[in-house]
């Protein structure tokens, strides 16, 4: 069989290879300029204690996994589902490599951060 060379045969191959893998193109993350006042307070918590580790608009890694669209997947980058109740467990008590944060936020910082990673 000979491999596509074609630039539709390209796209069709990639169609396939990116269905056949679950991966899919998410829409791009919400704009700073438009981000409300709680995600913009979540901003600064992630910029102050998660921007260390973790690439806010990648799914590159840094030192923990990329974070764009991680609530637009079903699951986290460990497998675990992705939703506020297992991601502020991960924040608050840690899980692998990633410290617990738990002693570092008040609910208010929790709460504005859970916003501004929704927007990613």
């Amino acid at each position: 069989m000979k491999p596509a060379t074609s630039p539709l045969g390209a796209s069709i191959l990639l169609a396939g290879l990116t269905f056949a893998c679950g991966c899919q193109r998410l829409p791009p993350s919400k704009p700073v300029s438009q981000l409300t006042a709680q995600e913009l307070a979540g901003r600064q918590v992630f910029l102050r204690l998660c921007a260390k580790c973790h690439y806010p608009t990648s799914t590159r890694g840094l030192y923990g996994p990329g974070l764009e669209g991680v609530f637009r997947r079903p699951y986290l980058h460990n497998g675990a589902p992705a939703n506020d109740e297992r991601v502020t467990a991960e924040i608050w008590n840690g899980h692998g490599m990633m410290p617990a944060f738990g002693n570092q936020l008040d609910d208010r910082q929790l709460t504005d951060l859970l916003a501004y990673l929704h927007t990613l």
